[in-house]
Formats: C-alpha cells, structure tokens, sequence
C-alpha cells in the first residue's frame, strides 16, 4: 500500500492580544475606577484645589488654579499620561500645586484625557512637543508672560525634557521629579524586560489604545518590590499616624484612575526612549530636528530618589550631566512613610513638603527675579 502524506490544517497564529483578553483590561480599568469612586464617596479620594479648564485640544486639557495674577510667574505641570494629574493636588496638606499658589506663581496643569481609538496615532511627537506647545501659547496668550517654568514627574518629566531641547527659548526653568531621560542599562529592570519579550509587547500589532491596567501589571511585573511588596509595608508602618495613613489611601485611590496610552505612544516609549537610548544619543527626532540633551539650555533642578528600582539615579543624573545649561541643580529625594509608593513620594511626601519644595520655590523664586 503507498505511503500516503496527511496534511493537517495549523491554525494561523496572529499577534496581538485576543479581543477577549482586551476586553478583560478593559474591564478591569472601568472596575478599578469603580472602586475609586467608592473611596471618594467615604472623603478618602483626592480633594483638589478649585480649577477652571481654560484649553482643550485632542487628548489633552489646560487647567489654572486660582486667579492670574497680573506680574506673577507662571508655572506650568506636566503629569505622566498613565494616570491623572492630580497626584500633584493630592490633599490640602500634600498639595505642590497650593504650595506653589502660595509662593505667587499661577499655576498651570496639563491634563492628559483618555485617548480615543482615532487618537492611537498619536506618539511622542504629539505629546511631548505638539500638545504642550499648544499648551504653552494658550497661556501665553491669557497672561502675555514670556518664558515660564516647567516641571514634570516621571514621564512627564521626560515629556518635559523633550520639550526643553526643542523650545529652550520658551523655558525659563525646569524641574525633573525622578524622570527618566536615560534609557538603556540605565533603566535597568524596564530594560531586561525588554530584552526577555516582556507582557506588553504584544499589543504592539494593535491599533487601539493600550489598557491601563495592563501597563500596571508590566510595571509589577518589572519590580514586584516597588509595586507590591513596599506598599504593604507602608500601609503597615503608616497605621501609626492618621495623616499618614490618610495619605496613603488617597495614593491608593489615585492608582486605580487608569489611563488607556494610545498605542503610538506606547510604541515610542518602549522603542525610541528604553530599547533604543535614542534622546541621550542625539538620534531622538520631533518636530523635523534631532535633539540631544545639551540641547537643553534652560536652568535644571532635578529630583532623584537613590533606592529607586524602576528610576535608577542613573537615568536622571546622566541627563543632568550634559544638559547645555550652566546653572543647574540636584537634590535626593530621602523617602517617606505614608506615600504607598515611593515613586510619588517627592509629590505627596511629608519630607517632600519639608525639604524639597522649598528649596525648589526658592530656586524658582530666585530665577523669577533675574
């Protein structure tokens, strides 16, 4: 009998997350905001200062605090686009943006809203240049100043820097709280992630915008002991003191507001900044031109926390290190009990308050009178 060949039909494997899978993300973002709303309703969520929202643009809003005033200098926050911005304006108490009314800046806030499917195509060049620029000239126009003062956290900080080297001219100081600028081995637990194919990278075939609370779980995935293992602990070391313990609550409420990151700007992230280094090498490309860090020409004050896993000095220092600009300062951020996290201790740290943001202000203060 002749041998006989059976062929048997392999399904074909498509990258990407199944839609059910998605569709589970998804859930989980709206779950999470659920739970967050309940807090809120028992006056454990954040207790904002008074806002008006005076530009609005694609994925993007501008908030002021307060009233202009006719003279002041002008402050302008840029917040990570992963959650919202209100770490900055957490409580009375913990509150960077009262504090800065209270020096006499008028306070601006960019406000990163949640990406639309049509807005997925947006990348780094949208947020890091095109929405704070737009940003920038609406202030501009509302209180004829010249060049304000930037500051950001996290990937804030680093959209924050980007826009530094493109526009010095439109800065006239800034402030980095444990931004990364640095990539590479400098990013050292991201990195590797990378390198093994980390949970995320398949979303990279997808259009729509990335789930929220699968960017928490890659970031738990990268340091289980930042993400889990030192909360615990401060939730336990917090239960000594009700304003620490308060403040650690109304962290926990403000993780669980997931923002979806267009999936452009997911891509650019992970490729351009941590895979590839490109900014530090010069090779980084927005708005028709390369940019480098000594690019940067305007006064830096820049925030770094020695402990940190998913931040390392490293990948703030090196950037400090070849800025353009000649009057420049660091500071370490000493840590704090009673934050959940200590990535957003120098926002809403008791010793934030004590030591960092007064001698930020006075910086600021000093630049302002020149």
């Amino acid at each position: 009998m002749p041998e006989s060949t059976v062929h048997l039909d392999t399904p074909e494997v498509h990258p990407g997350v199944p839609p059910a899978l998605r569709g589970w993300f998804e859930s989980l973002d709206e779950m999470r905001r659920r739970t967050g709303r309940m807090l809120d309703r028992i006056n454990l969520g954040r207790q904002e200062t008074e806002f008006e929202v005076v530009f609005s643009r694609p994925a993007v809003r501008l908030r002021v605090y307060g009233k202009s005033r006719q003279g002041s200098p002008v402050l302008l926050i840029v917040p990570a686009p992963i959650k919202r911005g209100y770490i900055w304006d957490l409580s009375p108490e913990r509150s960077v943006v009262r504090k800065a009314i209270d020096r006499g800046f008028d306070v601006y806030l960019v406000e990163w809203t949640e990406a639309q499917d049509d807005e997925a195509r947006f990348g780094l060049e949208e947020y890091a240049l095109v929405a704070i620029e737009e940003c920038i000239d609406a202030i501009r126009s509302r209180s004829q100043s010249g060049p304000i003062f930037v500051a950001g956290h996290s990937l804030g900080g680093t959209f924050a820097g980007l826009y530094s080297a493109c526009h010095p001219e439109h800065v006239k100081g800034l402030v980095l709280i444990e931004a990364p600028l640095h990539f590479a081995e400098a990013s050292r637990a991201f990195k590797r992630m990378l390198d093994a194919g980390g949970p995320g990278q398949a979303l990279l075939q997808s259009s729509r915008p990335v789930p929220g609370s699968l960017i928490n779980l890659m970031s738990l995935c990268v340091s289980p002991k930042t993400f889990s293992h030192e909360r615990y602990l401060d939730f336990v070391a917090s239960l000594g003191s009700r304003a620490n313990l308060e403040t650690h609550v109304r962290v926990e409420r403000w993780t669980l507001d997931e923002l979806p990151m267009p999936r452009r700007l997911f891509d650019d992230v992970l490729e351009q900044l941590y895979r590839n280094n490109r900014f530090m090498r010069g090779e980084l490309a927005i708005g028709n031109r390369r940019i480098h860090p000594r690019d940067v020409t305007s006064p830096v004050f820049a925030v770094f926390d020695p402990n940190s896993h998913i931040i390392p000095p490293a990948s703030l220092l090196a950037f400090y290190e070849q800025v353009g600009s000649q009057d420049k300062q660091s500071m370490p951020y000493p840590g704090d009990t009673g934050v959940a996290l200590q990535h957003v201790g120098a926002l809403v740290g008791e010793n934030a308050h004590r030591l960092i943001w007064p001698r930020i202000f006075d910086w600021l203060g000093r630049l302002a009178g020149d």
